[in-house]
């Protein structure tokens, strides 16, 4: 994975903010947010069955009722061009409920680098904050039925476009909240773009949280 995109200008680190209800834990992606548009699907032959519809929620407003979500966030939830906003929205099994969880990611319009990452479980008729991170270049994603986050290691020296290396976490639900599955960390080429001395010393994972 290459480190240019990860870049957030005028940031000097990366932190990573932790919020959670009834669940906790808490990422870099350096090719853009992962596409969740919808997928063209033959129409099913005779004696097929249709797939069940899929229930698509309104991740923004989903983002402005949540008082977990930061007021920075909020102010920056603004559309790029016209009524389009800079958010992805990703569906699938996370916390073993009927429905699936909806995972929110939210970036910025010019570079597309990740800003706070959200998932939100479905209770009865609405829908449940339990997991919010916070920070720039932040991005989640689920990967067969794990919660994984991405996020960028910077040296002390490190320009913003070319970090040391990165994190990956997986998280996985146990009961009623993630727990930390698996931690891999990534060290980037010296060679390519770097300016200086880098420093890839590993960083902590993000520590589970719940009430």
């Amino acid at each position: 994975m290459a480190a240019g995109g990860t870049a957030a200008a005028g940031v000097a680190a990366v932190g990573l903010f932790v919020v959670a209800c009834n669940a906790g834990g808490t990422g870099a992606r350096d090719a853009g947010p992962a596409r969740t548009d919808p997928v063209a699907r033959a129409t099913p032959s005779a004696g097929e069955s249709t797939p069940p519809a899929r229930k698509l929620v309104n991740p923004v407003a989903l983002l402005r009722d949540d008082p977990k979500v930061s007021d920075t966030v909020k102010r920056d939830l603004k559309p790029c061009v016209k009524d389009e906003y800079p958010v992805d929205a990703s569906y699938g099994k996370l916390t073993g409920g009927p429905a699936n969880d909806v995972v929110v990611n939210v970036m910025t319009c010019g570079d597309a680098v990740g800003i706070g990452t959200y998932v939100y479980r479905q209770d009865g008729g609405a829908y449940e904050n339990v997991f919010a991170a916070e920070a720039p270049a932040v991005y989640a994603e689920i990967d067969r039925g794990d919660l994984v986050l991405t996020k960028p290691v910077y040296g002390e020296n490190d320009p913003m476009a070319y970090p040391s290396g990165e994190e990956v976490i997986t998280y996985r639900w146990a009961g009623n909240k993630f727990t930390l599955h698996d931690q891999v960390h990534n060290d980037f080429s010296r060679a390519v773009g770097g300016d200086g001395d880098v420093d890839g010393s590993e960083q902590d994972p993000p520590a589970p949280s719940g009430n």
